[in-house]
């Protein structure tokens, strides 16, 4: 391809537009009549969602929101091999999620669309990070401590895996993260972090 930056930027607008579909929000509402940003944190993501929907609603969530960020990484790399293109698509499906043009910019904190698309750009890395994660909430319990563990030294996986071309992909995804998380790091400091939890049966 003579000149991928026509084709790149289709790419990107496309995948910030996959990125912002909520589906934490359409599944609870379609099939448990339950919308999840009216409890808990408010939050559209996989915790809030297993907190105020339940499992199902949950996993389905976590299943959707990880393949809106590897869908898009895994088009981009069928047309280009440039770093630069792939971590602008796969940055645009995080932002979307984070921003979601459907939600009037506001969406959830970017961890499951996050690793989509480390499965997109590296499995192995997106293994790695994924055992860190499950890990740290093994150990703690603290689902927002396991994405910022696993994040965190996301820049040394991808390092260690020999992918770095990524490596500034890698620090612009942890500090978005890191940014979304802002009051968890607060409430982990301060000890007041709740622990994961399913809804509770009535």
């Amino acid at each position: 391809m003579e000149s991928f930056i026509l084709p790149g930027i289709i790419l990107t607008l496309a995948s910030f537009l996959i990125g912002g579909i909520p589906f934490g929000v359409i599944l609870s509402k379609t099939f448990w009549k339950v919308d999840p940003r009216k409890g808990g944190s408010g939050g559209i993501g996989f915790t809030n969602v297993m907190r105020q929907v339940g499992e199902k609603a949950a996993f389905l969530t976590l299943l959707f929101d990880t393949l809106k960020g590897t869908f898009p990484v895994l088009l981009a790399r069928h047309y280009t091999a440039d770093p630069f293109w792939i971590s602008g698509v796969a940055l645009a499906a995080v932002l979307g999620h984070i921003l979601s043009v459907f939600l009037k910019f506001k969406g959830g904190k970017g961890v499951a669309t996050g690793f989509g698309v480390l499965l997109g750009i590296s499995p192995a890395v997106a293994v790695f990070t994924f055992i860190i994660w499950n890990g740290v909430y093994f150990i703690w319990k603290y689902s927002s401590l396991g994405g910022l563990v696993s994040f965190g030294i996301l820049p040394l996986t991808f390092f260690l895996f020999g992918e770095r071309a990524y490596l500034p992909f890698s620090l612009i995804l942890l500090a978005l993260i890191y940014f979304k998380h802002i009051d968890n790091i607060k409430r982990l400091v301060q000890g007041t972090e709740h622990r994961m939890s399913k809804k509770s049966k009535s």
